[in-house]
């Protein structure tokens, strides 16, 4: 096995040390792709991406966490130089053809289904385009990632702040609002990263306060995104044209579970249309709660929407999210997980000493019958200029021989400024991305890595986060983990039960509210640049999903980060909730530790990676085709 230690020190270490990282890489990929094509050996061409992949992977990290500029800098630089010898490699003839004449017929299912994936993808590049193409697709895709990168790191390093009387805070914590005195000018400072804003709009009473922090966040990467966003959906448009499909939507489906451009509009207003009924009455409830306060209101608007839900859960429901914080404090939630994930799969999560890139970064090893199955990095709270939402990041991708690592990049509430209670959200977050993190790291046994980790189809990805936020809903989960920091108190079942019905409140609105985001991504993309009025269209998707007038001035779509890397493809977050819900119905809802139905989602869904495709997966763990009838079921409960 190889260092583990290693990954992790070059994203803790300088630009040097990258930059030297990134040559030696380089040198070493050129010599294994040069065995492949004199000897033909896969092993050779596996080496050779997955050698480069693995540094752009560190170096992607690095730009996204790492607390020095300058290096931040230098990962960008070394992202865009791998991102070119990887699109060389896509758009070589010779590779192709040589990949292309192995003879696979004793070669494993797995194996087959990796190479037929890779050269559908190579074509999808332009490798069999005429020369003068070719040219053009690497010149487009070195621009894409430059523009890319700049759309994110924009969105990354603007955090805004709003200025509010301390009245504002009425209605928050009391450590929350311990945590935010009043400055020397007698205001107290709020921004917009996820600790401060999530927490603010869903407790402060005083809604102006609440507009000007929605209307800051709404306005996160203007005016610089403006040029970014317009320029990466016109170099989309070309090179999906030059790839022969009429828009970057059709290209970018074409290698996914959906298929089409066509099927992405199909399904958003598919589930648009089922939900319809439900957002209107959750709708209605909100406005006539905020009558309550305000008898003349005639509208609910969106910075009203987390606040009046809150209430309505609250006072209709009985359940205030604020009396289950104490209960969710970070270092027991994130203990209460691993042992939760452990018990399920037969594994321990063993701390690690080692070179980080920050003091608060946790490493882990995942342990299965004292073997390292992989390493995991927890990069828990937030910082200046880094990573701004919850994601996993991929920094090593295992296969027999090689240790996966990997990395959550999230916001939640630090320890180390008081007690860190976490909203019932934040729970479900960090469920959603461990999913990720196990779906890399029990994926990586295979002989290649080509189909290690999450290497499945793009729309399929989501389905194993999404379903581990399952268990987050349960009581006999949570009463591993969620005591009272105070009292230690467990967390009562009669609580978890008024917080499963009062999360069924707003459901048809939050579907409905996901529909816009992936509408939004997808009519960016079908639509021609030269004409789009982008604005023009947020609103009138907004307006067409959601029950929110669209207020003057926001622009939303400049810190809508995922459309850089999902692109067009927004959809697959509720296309995997409708994959997810069903595989739902494989476990005992009365023993969701059970090691049975665990042990066999890992062996025939997560375990296997991108050796077959999603929907052999899932039919293999559920013994037939998915269905939408859970998620409907789901939505109509």
């Amino acid at each position: 096995m190889q260092d583990t230690s290693a990954a992790a020190a070059l994203v803790a270490g300088g630009s040097d040390a990258l930059t030297t990282a990134a040559d030696e890489t380089a040198a070493t990929a050129a010599g294994h792709l040069g065995d492949f094509l004199a000897t033909g050996t896969l092993t050779a061409y596996d080496e050779a991406v997955s050698s480069l992949s693995r540094v752009r992977n560190l170096a992607k990290l690095a730009q996204m966490a790492h607390p020095d500029a300058d290096v931040r800098a230098t990962a960008a630089t070394v992202q865009q130089d791998i991102d070119k010898r990887l699109t060389e490699i896509s758009l070589d003839p010779a590779v192709y053809q040589t990949l292309a004449g192995l003879d696979l017929t004793a070669e494993d299912a797995a194996t087959r289904h990796w190479v037929g994936r890779v050269l559908r993808d190579m074509r999808l590049a332009g490798v069999d385009r005429d020369d003068e193409t070719r040219a053009r697709v690497r010149a487009l895709q070195d621009e894409l990632t430059a523009t890319g990168q700049a759309f994110e790191r924009t969105i990354a390093s603007d955090t805004r702040t709003a200025e509010v009387p301390p009245s504002a805070l009425d209605g928050l914590p009391d450590d929350y609002v311990a945590a935010h005195p009043a400055g020397d000018d007698g205001l107290v400072r709020i921004t917009t990263d996820y600790p401060d804003y999530i927490p603010f709009m869903t407790y402060s009473r005083d809604a102006a306060a609440r507009e000007q922090l929605w209307r800051l966040n709404t306005m996160r990467g203007f005016p610089d995104n403006e040029a970014n966003l317009r320029r990466l959906l016109e170099l989309r448009r070309e090179l999906a044209g030059l790839l022969g499909f009429a828009t970057w939507a059709d290209f970018v489906t074409a290698n996914k579970m959906i298929g089409s451009e066509q099927a992405i509009a199909d399904f958003v207003a598919r589930i648009s249309d089922a939900a319809r009924d439900r957002s209107g009455r959750d709708y209605a409830v909100l406005l006539e709660r905020k009558r309550a306060d305000d008898p003349t209101a005639d509208t609910v608007e969106p910075w009203d929407n987390n606040y009046l839900t809150d209430r309505v859960r609250a006072e209709q429901f009985a359940f205030d999210s604020q009396t289950v914080r104490p209960y969710l404090e970070y270092t027991a939630v994130k203990d209460g997980l691993m042992a939760v994930a452990a018990q399920m799969f037969g594994v321990e999560f063993r701390p690690v000493e080692q070179p980080v890139w920050h003091p608060e970064v946790e490493a882990y090893d995942v342990v299965e019958n004292d073997a390292v199955l992989g390493r995991i990095y927890l990069d828990m709270h937030p910082r200046a200029d880094k990573f701004s939402h919850a994601a996993m990041f991929t920094m090593v991708v295992g296969k027999r021989g090689r240790t996966p690592e990997c990395t959550l990049l999230c916001n939640l509430p630090n320890p180390a400024n008081g007690r860190a209670l976490l909203q019932p959200t934040d729970v479900r977050t960090f469920f959603h991305e461990f999913g990720h993190l196990l779906h890399q790291i029990f994926a990586s046994a295979g002989r290649w890595s080509g189909v290690g980790g999450v290497s499945v189809e793009w729309d399929f990805v989501e389905a194993p986060s999404q379903l581990l936020e399952e268990w987050v809903r349960d009581h006999g989960v949570l009463a591993r983990f969620a005591r009272h920091a105070d009292t230690g108190e467990i967390l009562p079942a009669e609580t978890v039960v008024a917080m499963r019905a009062a999360e069924e409140f707003g459901k048809g609105m939050s579907v409905r509210q996901q529909m816009f985001y992936a509408a939004l991504s997808l009519e960016l993309h079908r639509r021609d640049p030269s004409t789009l009025d982008i604005p023009a269209v947020e609103k009138e998707l907004m307006e067409l999903h959601t029950p929110f007038r669209h207020p003057a001035g926001s622009k939303f779509h400049l810190s809508f980060g995922h459309l850089n890397g999902y692109s067009a493809m927004y959809y697959t977050y509720m296309w995997s909730l409708v994959i997810a819900k069903d595989l739902f119905t494989a476990f005992d809802p009365d023993d969701l530790l059970a090691t049975g139905p665990a042990g066999r989602y890992r062996q025939t869904v997560i375990g296997r990676g991108g050796s077959a495709p999603a929907a052999e997966l899932i039919r293999d763990f559920l013994g037939r085709d998915y269905r939408f009838d859970a998620f409907q079921a789901w939505l109509e409960d």
